[in-house]
């Protein structure tokens, strides 16, 4: 198992799954070539989030009206709903997931006739998110 460490954020990642830093993002996917997910992270000098924050921003930055669930993942809380695009035949899940300063903004993507297949392996993926304090520690 290898350690996915960011400033903000640590995750496992398993040897069947790659991850790798692109600009603002970073992408995280299975080596089968099913899925990927890909996370953005905002970080607040002052305050802090809260799930209710969490879910007004995911019900702001939606195209379309979701349905948001509440969840906890790893050290994280917050919301996360899932869809198909038909115009693109994707299978999508989105989550906002907050933990003190830090808002995750992650997306995990397939091929239509994929989904479902990862869900598992993600689920399991992101229940092992860390924060990371201020003295860097996890």
């Amino acid at each position: 198992m290898n350690v996915l460490e960011t400033d903000w954020w640590t995750m496992v990642v398993p040897p069947d799954w790659w991850a790798e830093h692109e600009d603002d993002s970073i992408l995280v996917g299975d080596r089968d070539g099913v899925g990927c997910l890909e996370f953005s992270t905002l970080h607040k000098d002052q305050g802090t989030f809260d799930v209710a924050a969490a879910q007004a921003i995911a019900e702001s930055e939606a195209e379309q009206r979701l349905d948001w669930q509440r969840v906890t993942v790893g050290e994280f809380k917050g919301v996360e709903s899932a869809w198909i695009d038909a115009g693109d035949a994707v299978a999508i899940r989105e989550w906002y997931l907050v933990n003190d300063a830090l808002l995750l903004f992650i997306t995990y993507s397939c091929d239509e006739e994929n989904g479902g297949m990862d869900d598992a392996a993600v689920n399991e993926l992101l229940d092992t998110l860390m924060a990371v304090d201020a003295q860097g520690t996890s």
